[in-house]
């Protein structure tokens, strides 16, 4: 289960532009549009959730240190492990919107953490690990 968690960010791949305090739910919108073809396409295997903060089952499976939260999850069976002959399970991309408001008080901040988040979980979709995401500075 792959997982983004608080103060584990290093990319700003995404132009900045004066930001006003909007939606939560608007700043997923504009993150979920910018992703391009044919990654873009990913999105229709996938559910984006959000949530306010991450259930005890999300934050405590896998290897979250004690006293981090949870940033975005990725639950659900990477593309590159699919087989024909599983039965379909659902894919899920949630975002917490209490832990990110809460560290990312500045709305550029914020929008830029929330494109991060999107990209990063829509990457373990597609099969890419936190390694190779470190590799590549999207953590």
């Amino acid at each position: 289960m792959a997982k983004r968690r608080r103060g584990s960010r290093s990319a700003r791949s995404r132009p900045r532009r004066a930001t006003s305090h909007r939606p939560f739910e608007e700043l997923v919108a504009d993150s979920l549009a910018t992703i391009p073809m044919p990654f873009a396409a990913a999105l229709d295997e996938v559910a984006i959730v959000i949530a306010d903060e991450p259930t005890e089952a999300q934050s405590t499976d896998g290897d979250i240190p004690p006293g981090d939260v949870l940033y975005g999850l990725y639950e659900g069976v990477p593309r590159t492990e699919w087989g024909a002959d599983w039965i379909a399970e659902p894919n899920r991309i949630t975002l917490f919107r209490v832990p990110l408001e809460a560290d990312f008080a500045d709305p550029d901040d914020l929008a830029d953490e929330v494109w991060l988040t999107v990209v990063h979980e829509l990457a373990h979709h597609l099969g890419i690990d936190d390694d190779r995401l470190h590799e590549l500075g999207v953590d």
